[in-house]
């Protein structure tokens, strides 16, 4: 690495390859089996081929070119062999060059791992030993718990974001702050301006953090306020990129380099991304403004009182060793429990069920369904698991009148989601004067997945539910229902007198559509479509 070379003033960039905290940990999982060992061109090779495996990384100009391969990523229950990615990482040449690392696919490895290295999760260089560090393992760990552990990862990326600076030794960026704790520090200002009325961070206020140049918060502050008094909050992306031109020290004949979708887009979108991973940042007005999470306020005074808007680092070690570090304190520090979680997370999607027109959520149901990127300022910003479960639940809200629809994911203090339900818990329970009901939700289509993770624990909280109100009954939601999945439903049908569902989204869609008590969806017993209930009568003699 060159700590000599030539810093400039550049906006701040977060690796769009790791956009979420559940892809970092996937990519540490499979850096993990050569922890311990100096890292070579070998040891890369082999990391590529642990993510083409995993399919946590597709080449886009062969190996989803190629039908069979392209058949292979998308099917669950598929598997690449060895050979079939040695073909991939042969026939998918990387026009890349990093300082440090030879062209081609080392460079690749480089440019997905250096953030995690930013970050301080883990420490690697070409014939150096690789290194994860406690809190790369303890993201890795809340990951594989079962459920995952959310409020362990919102606290592992928070440990990083009041720590990460814009000008670390691997950006070599003139400009000079710590954004999340500039972030803070900023909201804090705007919270104490009484002509504010609360206000937080507007959306398209947002790339001013991105290209700002120093740790001057109050300037900051003043600047936003001077834009508001101007202009209000109607104004074009070529209002703030002007102004964002200027603090990069630039001008028009740098428009190719700091381009103005990048700026005023992209960046936007990875910067809310991340502030949001940490727990403390909240989206208020449907996504157009950004604040303060008000049940994670103490952690938000502990950072604001502890964490400097700027440091210094002398060498790359030292930056490292400071980033890995953990403050065990965060740790310790408990949600503020004078928030009715409950009855936040219930209003907000009983507000949003009316807000939203169910066109639109069930366009957003097959979107996050077919893995195709939402547009909505809000729902963009939840990622994919969570997001089915909040979109079933409006749909749930929005089609059966008289159901009481609560769901169990977690959410921030304005009620929306942050994380999934967690384990124990239906991911949405619903009453009516009939039946109690349970959807479980997922994005997983593989058949292991489905019947083992899936249907197995339905059938077990089922059976205890129906102890206490035998007018139970289960829906199982996926994209696409596997054919197991449905002849396990009906085995537990047989034998065990429990009713659960398994729909696909779109059999969801239709079937909600044109009815109006969730127990009409009992009635999908008997069309199952190629049910065979003599086979189950064999199998169960045999």
């Amino acid at each position: 690495m060159s700590w000599n070379r030539k810093a400039e003033r550049k906006p701040l960039a977060f690796s769009t390859t790791m956009r979420n905290p559940d892809r970092i940990a996937g990519f540490l999982s499979c850096i993990l089996p050569f922890e311990g060992r100096k890292l070579t061109n070998e040891i890369i090779h082999e990391v590529i081929v642990n993510l083409i495996t995993k399919k946590l990384y597709a080449t886009q100009k062969y190996e989803l070119t190629k039908e069979n391969y392209k058949k292979i990523y998308y099917d669950e229950d598929s598997s690449f062999t060895r050979n079939q990615v040695e073909d991939i990482i042969l026939n998918s040449p990387q026009e890349h060059k990093e300082a440090g690392f030879d062209k081609g696919w080392p460079s690749r490895f480089d440019t997905w791992y250096k953030l995690q290295k930013e970050f301080g999760f883990l420490t690697y260089d070409i014939n150096e030993n690789i290194s994860i560090t406690v809190t790369g393992h303890m993201l890795i760990d809340a990951y594989n718990e079962n459920p995952v552990n959310e409020k362990k990862i919102q606290n592992v990326m928070l440990n990083a974001l009041i720590k990460y600076p814009t000008n670390n030794p691997f950006k070599k960026n003139l400009n000079s702050n710590v954004p999340l704790v500039l972030l803070l520090q900023v909201l804090n200002l705007l919270k104490q301006d009484k002509n504010e009325n609360g206000a937080g961070v507007f959306r398209q206020e947002i790339p001013l953090f991105v290209c700002w140049p120093d740790s001057d918060a109050k300037k900051l502050y003043n600047t936003i306020k001077q834009i508001r008094l101007k202009v209000g909050f109607n104004y074009s992306d070529e209002f703030i990129y002007d102004i964002c031109l200027e603090l990069l020290d630039a001008d028009y004949t740098k428009a190719n380099r700091f381009k103005m979708s990048k700026i005023c887009s992209e960046a936007v979108d990875e910067y809310i991304r991340k502030m949001r991973s940490t727990g403390v940042i909240s989206l208020r007005g449907n996504g157009r403004f950004i604040d303060f999470n008000m049940i994670e306020k103490e952690k938000i005074s502990y950072v604001l009182e502890n964490y400097p808007s700027s440091k210094v680092y002398n060498s790359v070690s030292a930056y490292c060793e400071y980033m890995s570090s953990i403050d065990s304190h965060i740790l310790e520090i408990a949600q503020d429990t004078s928030i009715d979680i409950a009855d936040v997370r219930k209003h907000t999607l009983y507000k949003y069920a009316k807000e939203y027109s169910s066109e639109k959520v069930f366009d957003e149901l097959n979107k996050v369904c077919k893995k195709q990127p939402s547009k909505d300022l809000m729902l963009k910003f939840i990622n994919a698991p969570t997001r089915l479960e909040f979109l079933t639940s409006l749909a749930l809200v929005q089609q059966l009148a008289g159901l009481d629809v609560n769901p169990n994911y977690s959410v921030d203090d304005e009620g929306l989601p942050t994380f999934t339900a967690g384990g124990g818990v239906a991911d949405i329970e619903c009453y009516d004067c009939d039946y109690d009901s349970f959807f479980e939700v997922t994005l997983m289509c593989g058949r292991h997945d489905q019947v083992n993770n899936e249907i197995v624990p339905i059938r077990r909280h089922l059976i205890e539910h129906k102890k206490n109100k035998e007018k139970s009954f289960s829906v199982f939601l996926a994209p696409v229902i596997h054919d197991d999945t449905k002849e396990a439903a009906k085995l537990y049908k047989h034998f065990d007198k429990i009713d659960i569902i398994p729909l696909d989204v779109g059999e969801f869609i239709s079937r909600i559509s044109s009815i109006s008590k969730a127990s009409q969806l009992l009635t999908y017993y008997y069309d199952f479509p190629n049910a065979n209930f003599g086979n189950l009568l064999v199998a169960e003699k045999k």
